[in-house]
């Protein structure tokens, strides 16, 4: 029999359609469902390599973690990943296709989409649910014809649509009457319930808004999901405006991550603020910075430009200072190469500059190549074992005597032997290709426990459990918050409602 589906869209960018999506999963597997998300198409630099060294969105991630299966690039067949102001990387199948411009992916969008309504079918047979998100906003009328993320999805799949609005931006009102009104016909009729995200407040305040936007749209409001801190990760790197700056007093330790133009996976950080004695800001401007016990350069889709950035804006002798002054300094991943005594860049591979001066904090100098490295890795780091998962352009060469900073023993499965990163003869400056290295709790404590060594605070034991564990009560937090504030069994009687017609359609 064919999954039953439904599908959440939201009124803009970050409204939350992605943990709706997720809360969605969490519950169908809780009643024994087997679930699956799906998003056609994803555009965001947080990426994730799978245990077959592919690349795909982390929002399915997250939601097939939510569902309890692993996560597979059928969930996400297409990824862009913005190179430029003008051309996009596209990744199809978890494979880098190449570079494309905004007009050359337009007509691309036409060969894909086939692609895509083949994948849909097949995890359609093999699943009870399939719970799909739409990108963006629906209603970009100038992108309707060649759809097949949003609207046009919904038509390959034929599935019912819940539109997501986020309340804390203001507007809220506004953004459902004009996203359902600005759709064709066909498409409005497809809305079947509205949620309204992040309330902050009394929810009496809320009951004659809801009333009014049900009689204009004729769409039924489903619930109101209030503002929620569960450490689940974020796709899109707006969420980064709702990051701390300032430091939590109450923790021992200041960690600082340098928000970059081109940031690229930034939930490599979300685990660090696991530990209880760890504050972690996100910081745009050098007087941010304060005095931190460690800062983190994180990886970028435009190394080279995101280096020139630092130096613009004198973040490098910022840096520079504050090292000098005891501070720790980690880089991974396009910060790892940063941390560098130079880039080089013959074959404009990441930018018209052929050569680029680092911080020179680590003896190393980054040469890039037109290949893309994409591994799930296993490796040993200070004697402890640690998993990540490398996405990088380029190879680092380190200077004679300069130590690594791990030495990694497998890739996608299979074994190898190769070194990884560097660190600093002082062991203050550490850089690593391997994103999800702070996700290893046990390495993570030891690094954590250096930094206190320094301060002079004594080490604390490892007090983070399995991060899966976290996870799964996250996840489970998630549902549990949903089911409370959204109609769950009107949502259900609209999947089945819907399979049920699907099925009459096939039989006539």
């Amino acid at each position: 029999m064919t999954a039953r589906s439904i599908m959440f869209q939201g009124t803009a960018s970050d409204s939350g359609k992605s943990w709706m999506a997720a809360a969605l999963c969490r519950y169908l597997y809780q009643q024994g469902e087997k679930v699956v998300p799906f998003k056609s198409q994803n555009m965001a630099l947080n990426s994730y390599i799978t245990a077959n060294g592919q690349e795909m969105g982390r929002a399915q991630v997250f939601q097939a973690e939510a569902a309890g299966i692993m996560p597979d690039v059928k969930m996400n067949p297409v990824l862009l990943k913005a190179s430029t102001s003008s051309d996009t990387q596209v990744v199809v199948k978890g494979k880098v296709l190449g570079d494309m411009s905004t007009l050359q992916y337009q007509d691309f969008k036409t060969k894909v989409r086939s692609e895509v309504t083949d994948i849909y079918q097949e995890l359609a047979s093999e699943y009870d649910d399939v719970v799909l998100e739409g990108a963006g906003s629906p209603a970009e009328i100038n992108l309707l014809d060649r759809d097949f993320v949003n609207m046009g999805m919904a038509d390959i799949a034929d599935t019912p649509v819940i539109l997501v609005a986020d309340i804390d931006k203001g507007g809220v009102f506004a953004s459902i009457y004009g996203t359902i009104k600005l759709l064709p016909e066909k498409h409005q009729k497809r809305i079947k319930g509205i949620i309204i995200n992040k309330f902050r407040g009394d929810l009496s305040m809320l009951e004659s808004g809801v009333d009014m936007i049900e009689a204009l749209t004729g769409v039924p409001v489903l619930g109101v999901m209030p503002y929620t801190d569960l450490k689940i990760d974020d796709e899109d790197s707006i969420a980064l405006s709702r990051k701390n700056k300032v430091m939590d007093v109450s923790k021992d330790l200041d960690v600082v991550v340098v928000v970059l133009p081109n940031i690229a996976n930034f939930t490599d950080f979300n685990s660090l603020a696991m530990h209880p004695d760890v504050s972690v800001r996100y910081v745009t401007d050098p007087n941010e910075l304060g005095t931190p016990d460690l800062v983190i350069i994180p990886g970028t889709k435009s190394t080279i430009n995101d280096l020139k950035y630092l130096q613009d804006k004198k973040f490098d002798q910022s840096i520079e200072s504050l090292h000098m002054r005891g501070t720790f300094v980690f880089g991974v991943c396009g910060g790892y190469q940063m941390l560098g005594k130079k880039l080089i860049d013959d074959n404009n591979v990441e930018s018209n500059i052929k050569e680029q001066p680092g911080l020179g904090l680590l003896d190393v100098t980054t040469y890039y190549s037109e290949n893309k490295t994409t591994n799930r890795t296993k490796a040993t780091a200070d004697g402890l074992e640690v998993n990540g998962y490398e996405i990088h352009m380029g190879k680092t060469v380190l200077d004679d005597g300069v130590k690594p900073f791990s030495h990694v023993e497998q890739t996608n499965g299979r074994s190898c032997d190769h070194l990884d990163g560097a660190v600093s003869s002082d062991q203050m400056v550490s850089g690593t290709y391997l994103h999800g290295i702070f996700d290893n709790p046990e390495w993570t404590r030891k690094y954590l426990n250096r930094i206190r060594s320094y301060k002079g605070l004594g080490s604390l034991k490892n007090v983070i459990g399995s991060l899966k564990d976290f996870k799964d009560s996250q996840y489970n937090e998630l549902a549990k918050i949903f089911v409370e504030n959204v109609d769950v069994d009107k949502i259900i009687d609209i999947m089945d409602q819907a399979r049920s017609t699907k099925k009459e359609r096939r039989s006539s």
